[in-house]
């Protein structure tokens, strides 16, 4: 028998001021001392307004870690909330951005923290790993592992996307006489989309008293690994057959370097081709079938979609496969957040719960999809 859980508050944390369209290379400098060709039209396609990013405009560097930011969202969730370190029975972290590769992302948030002794999670991962952090904290607290759980989502991802870190590639192909040196468009086209921020919720097997809670129904999520190819990732470069070569398989590790192994890269033309079906065809209608989940049962639509580009194409997406939501009932805060990876829907959950939107009864599906080989998160919460 399991308990239910709900969501009782949510807070985040971005971190310094919001970075607007014109000030974005001030803050993660030009690349090869000169100015994108792409930005204008990737962030007129992005929509994005505004982002944060963990870097000090003036100087350059980095204001806080991966750990840090998390830690400051979880410290801002405590103190709403109104619990102490003692009551939280297990943190569960998930990123995309992690500060090292060991020790995990999660202890060191825990040790950031200076909490007594807890159970410690993390999943790896890209926007679903959020969410795999929240499906972990749900079930901890609905089989009566702990009485409260928090869970979280953050993003660190200045930390690849600084111009320094892709001076040794420019500097490579002028070595190799290749004019007119630029960064690859499946590179520099995520510097203007992503940006840095944490998010995080407590979980609990009761209710709130005299305020909203979020009970969560069911979280569902399906990976399409088995037969989709690898679409965004980082720590590697893509071979001609498609398969990745890692960066521990260059002989000299300035290799690595001189080829951009570690900047974030993105296959737009597959998660152009791939990502709509896969939301709606291959996961939503599926799960909708399974959960008897109906499109005018759906009181909000919170998706977190990575670019404005695929708002009207996910809609369309969604009337096509007979699941209408209209504009009017979908919520989101792309536009002036920026795309967090995944603590983007506690970000977007965060505002919705405080808007003075909802009542009780309201139904909220949150929409979180991944392109980096495909996978797709849905969870289906009541307001009560």
């Amino acid at each position: 028998m399991t308990l239910p859980v709900y969501i009782n508050d949510l807070a985040g944390f971005l971190p310094n001021a919001p970075v607007d369209n014109e000030s974005i290379e001030q803050v993660l400098g030009m690349v090869g001392g000169k100015p994108s060709r792409s930005r204008k039209t990737v962030l007129r396609s992005n929509g994005i307004q505004t982002r944060h990013y963990a870097i000090d405009p003036k100087t350059g560097k980095f204001t806080h870690n991966n750990a840090k930011l998390t830690a400051e969202a979880i410290r801002s969730l405590t103190q709403k909330s109104r619990i102490s370190p003692g009551d939280v029975g297990c943190i569960s972290c998930g990123t995309s951005s992690a500060d090292q590769l060991q020790p995990s992302h999660g202890y060191m948030v825990h040790g950031e923290l200076g909490y007594p002794p807890c159970e410690v999670s993390t999943s790896a991962g890209v926007c679903t790993s959020g969410m795999l952090a929240m499906k972990y904290a749900f079930m901890n607290v609905a089989l009566g592992l702990s009485s409260r759980a928090v869970a979280t989502g953050s993003e660190f991802v200045s930390s690849f996307m600084r111009s320094v870190y892709f001076e040794p590639e420019i500097q490579a192909q002028i070595e190799n006489l290749k004019k007119r040196p630029e960064i690859a468009f499946e590179k520099d086209f995520l510097r203007w989309m992503l940006s840095d921020g944490a998010g995080a919720a407590l979980l609990s097997a009761t209710p709130n008293e005299g305020r909203h809670s979020l009970r969560i129904d069911w979280i569902d999520h399906v990976s399409f690994a088995g037969d989709m190819p690898v679409c965004m990732y980082s720590g590697a470069i893509k071979r001609e057959d498609g398969s990745l070569q890692s960066w521990r398989e260059v002989e000299d590790p300035y290799d690595a370097i001189k080829g951009s192994y570690f900047a974030v890269k993105q296959d737009a033309r597959l998660l152009g081709e791939h990502i709509i079906p896969a939301i709606v065809d291959r996961a939503l209608l599926p799960i909708a079938a399974k959960r008897g989940l109906k499109a005018e049962n759906v009181t909000w639509f919170l998706p977190h979609y990575s670019s404005d580009y695929f708002r009207q194409r996910l809609h369309d997406g969604l009337a096509a496969g007979g699941f209408n939501i209209p504009f009017e009932r979908w919520f989101t805060n792309l536009t002036s957040k920026g795309n967090v990876g995944s603590a983007a829907i506690y970000l977007i959950m965060e505002e919705m719960l405080y808007s003075g939107k909802l009542k009780k009864g309201d139904r909220l599906l949150c929409l979180i999809p991944e392109s980096a080989r495909f996978s797709i998160c849905y969870m289906h919460l009541t307001v009560v």
